[in-house]
Parts: structure tokens; C-alpha cells; sequence
């Protein structure tokens, strides 16, 4: 079975992360998609609770959409990755065009150029510059997808506009609404 990985903060997850996800299993890039929310490790600004965003990821949960909740403990990409290649499973990375710029700059990464990298095109990235920083040169998709260019610090900006459920799902934002997040 192929899995994608998809780590990040999802803080909140908005309807590009769905698509993205609903992508990649549609087209068969992946078999599933295996989501998982890191903790705040970089302290990073405004990140809430990790069980809220598992629990808002856990709307979209379905037999090819895994949220998981047992690997948030691990910082880095790689120990995830280590965590996960214990099965008999063929993993491949999702990285968005953004994460590629840096990506010589996450711990270990030389260890995830083994995965095969599925990467959305976003923000006219030159990518194959960057592949070719770091010296990738197969075991890679460039996946287009339209209408994903979301951004989550937008929504946390502006839950009460009126135009912001054509970016994240109602029950997202509901559930938002109810537990008084990021006010």
C-alpha cells in the first residue's frame, strides 16, 4: 500500500488541505493519505491545542484519510518517517512548493530524499531549481491542483467574514465558533 504523509499544523485545516488530500488519492498518487498535526515545536504564534486540531481534522476522517494522533510527539519529519517505515508500507512525503525552498534546511532531510516527494506547485515556486539544490533528481511529482492557495493565518484573521466558508468547512468553523478559538 502507497500512503502519503502529510505533516503540518493545519491550524485551522481549510478546504486546500482537503483538496489536496482528495487529490492525491483521486488521481492515485497515493492509496491513502496519512495526516498528522504537529505539536508546537517552534513556537510558532497563535498555534492552538493539538487535540482541537485533531479534532477539526477528524471531520474529514474517512478509510483513505487518516488523522494521527500518536506520532505528534516526534519534532522532526524524519523521526516520523523512522516511526512509520517499521510496516511493510511504501511511503511518499507531501511537501507543499513553500517547504521545498527550504528544505536543505530540516533536520536529516538528506534521509527523506529516499521518499518519492509529491509536491504542490503553489505561489509560482521555481521547484525544479530548488529539487536541483538539493540534488533530487527522481522519486518526485510537481501535482498541480487548482484553488488551493489558502492560506490559514487569512482565516484566523477573519472568521467573521462572510466569504470565509468558500475556504473552510462549516463544520471547521462551527467548531471554532463553539470551543472560542482564536479570538
Amino acid at each position: 500500500m502507497k500512503i502519503g504523509v502529510y505533516v503540518g499544523s493545519f491550524n485551522p485545516p481549510h478546504k486546500g488541505h482537503i483538496k489536496i488530500a482528495n487529490h492525491l488519492i483521486e488521481n492515485k498518487y497515493v492509496d491513502k493519505i496519512l495526516i498528522i498535526p504537529t505539536n508546537n515545536y517552534w513556537n510558532k504564534t497563535n498555534l492552538i491545542d493539538l487535540n482541537h486540531r485533531i479534532n477539526m481534522l477528524n471531520i474529514f476522517k474517512n478509510e483513505n484519510i487518516i488523522i494521527n494522533n500518536t506520532l505528534n510527539n516526534l519534532e522532526y519529519t524524519y523521526q516520523i518517517i523512522r516511526e512509520l517505515k517499521k510496516d511493510n508500507n511504501e511511503y511518499s512525503l507531501i511537501l507543499g512548493a513553500d517547504n521545498i525552498t527550504n528544505f536543505d534546511k530540516w533536520k536529516n532531510y538528506k534521509e527523506l530524499l529516499n521518499l518519492e516527494l509529491l509536491i504542490i506547485n503553489r505561489n509560482n515556486i521555481d521547484i525544479k531549481e530548488h529539487l536541483d539544490k538539493i540534488n533530487k533528481k527522481d522519486k518526485y511529482k510537481i501535482i498541480n491542483i487548482k484553488n488551493i492557495d489558502i492560506s490559514s493565518t487569512y482565516i484566523r484573521e477573519n472568521l467573521n467574514k462572510k466569504d470565509i466558508l468558500n475556504i473552510i468547512d462549516k463544520r471547521v468553523l462551527d467548531y471554532i465558533k463553539k470551543e472560542k478559538l482564536y479570538s
